[in-house]
């Protein structure tokens, strides 16, 4: 539960870097969203996601 816990609360400061970073990119990004491929997107989500997985197996590994 901690290690959930710890994983929820860098995201929470990923996202708050970014939109006190950046605001401005992240509205540009926003308005070009819409534009994208649902099929790029898709494929830019499972990559986030298989990089996701293969971080935290080499840190437990």
């Amino acid at each position: 539960m901690d290690d959930l816990l710890a994983g929820i609360a860098i995201f929470l400061i990923i996202e708050g870097l970014a939109y006190a970073l950046a605001p401005r990119f992240l509205v540009r990004m926003a308005r070009l969203l819409p534009e994208i491929p649902e099929d790029q997107l898709r494929l830019l989500g499972l990559t986030a996601i298989t990089t996701g997985i293969a971080i935290v197996w080499w840190i437990r590994g």
